[in-house]
């Protein structure tokens, strides 16, 4: 039998805010994250800029050795899932750790590990690569040091899905707990690629935006000047539970997790399919999965990456799934103030998801200036606003042809 499932904890490390409080208030308060890029040297790129995660100490959630044992995606991972267990009061450890378990993913994992080893090896021989090279660089490791942190030793694997992976991760845990082979499931998203050749790649797509004498209004979902996304960095983390066993312990419960679709594209590996068909099913699968009308959606967290084909195709998707409906719910990018955190963005996002439901306050989407009448839904421009929201979805999209929509309700 189908159990309920609730959101119990959030996490998150992003480029506007360390902690969940520090990110809500910064979205609803339209504040952009993206500066000229410091990680690294970018002068050689087109691209410059970005959402760089500042001041970021991993000593605040791990000792010396480990931080210096664990690329920095895991890192993110590990402060995000703490900042969630804490809020879940499940931080001191659980009473049924074998019906408790970990999913995140990851859409490129360790490539600072990968490019500062491969320099090492190229400048002083094999023999100098670290021994902890493979298990810093692998994508399962966030998943992996998690479990063993925690002692959580239920359903442990790490999902890879580009942009999508993090959302993915939430929907596998939720299917686990509703399908009763768990209790409680952290899960989220985790990404850290600020690195020369991580841009050069995207830069060498063309798929980022150049407007680097302006980083805060570069990303601009919908606007019809946009040029491109904008990478960020960080980590989303959820809590998973049960309904009734986060009742009876008198959890916060922040809002229900109601339904979860994916499909695929089949189209191209990255540009997403005519009309968003692949986005506009993964949207019409969650909604069904979770038994909910198209009526009683009032916000969709977009993809909305701030690329051409993307904005306008999702918008589509939009149109085709809720016809007349699609004109009076808001259809809102968080990306515009984060950046597009790739594999941590169906996490973050999640996490900005249930937000919504639970204060009824709605997340601009910031440098919404000049109209593109092929995505003429209500994007919430530029200032946030307060109205309640039943249902809120989030969209995740990624190459591959991957897609995600999961959906959150309003917690009576």
């Amino acid at each position: 039998m189908s159990r309920n499932v609730v959101i119990t904890g959030l996490g998150v490390i992003s480029p506007i805010g360390k902690t969940v409080p520090e990110f809500w208030d910064a979205l609803v308060a339209g504040k952009s994250g993206i500066t000229t890029v410091t990680r690294f040297d970018p002068s050689r790129l087109p691209t410059r800029i970005g959402g760089e995660v500042k001041d970021f100490d991993p000593s605040l959630y791990m000792d010396g050795k480990e931080a210096r044992r664990t690329d920095l995606f895991v890192q993110y991972a590990m402060a995000a899932s703490s900042e969630a267990l804490k809020d879940a009061g499940l931080d001191q450890g659980l009473p049924d750790p074998d019906r408790a378990g970990v999913i995140i993913g990851t859409g490129i994992g360790g490539i600072t590990t990968l490019e500062t080893q491969h320099r090492s090896m190229m400048e002083k021989g094999p023999m100098r690569v670290s021994p902890f090279f493979i298990p810093m660089m692998i994508a399962n490791m966030a998943s992996g040091q998690a479990s063993i942190r925690w002692g959580l030793k239920g359903p442990n694997v790490a999902t890879v899905s580009a942009c999508a992976s993090g959302a993915h991760a939430i929907g596998a845990a939720f299917d686990a707990i509703r399908d009763g082979r768990a209790e409680v499931m952290l899960c989220g998203g985790a990404e850290a690629t600020f690195t020369e050749l991580c841009f050069a790649g995207f830069c060498s797509m063309k798929a980022m935006s150049t407007r680097n004498d302006e980083p805060s209004r570069a990303s601009r979902p919908f606007d019809t000047d946009r040029d491109g996304f904008v990478m960020g960095e960080g980590a989303g983390v959820v809590v998973l539970e049960e309904e009734e066993r986060a009742r009876q312990r008198g959890a916060t419960i922040y809002a229900r997790m109601s339904g979860y679709g994916m499909t695929a594209d089949a189209h191209h590996v990255t540009a997403p399919a005519p009309e968003g068909e692949g986005a506009a099913r993964a949207i019409a699968a969650a909604l069904e999965n979770g038994g909910i009308s198209p009526e009683e959606v009032g916000y969709i967290n977009a993809h909305g990456t701030s690329t051409p084909l993307n904005d306008k195709m999702e918008t589509a998707a939009v149109k085709t799934v809720f016809g007349p409906h699609a004109r009076t719910l808001a259809l809102g990018s968080t990306k515009s103030m984060t950046g597009h955190l790739l594999g941590a963005a169906g996490g973050v996002e999640f996490v900005a998801s249930a937000l919504t439901v639970r204060h009824g306050i709605l997340p601009p989407t910031i440098n919404y200036e000049n109209p593109d009448p092929e995505c003429d839904l209500d994007c919430v421009p530029n200032e946030a606003r307060k109205g309640p929201v039943q249902v809120a979805l989030s969209n995740s999209l990624g190459f591959g042809g991957h897609n995600v929509s999961l959906a959150v309700r309003r917690f009576e």
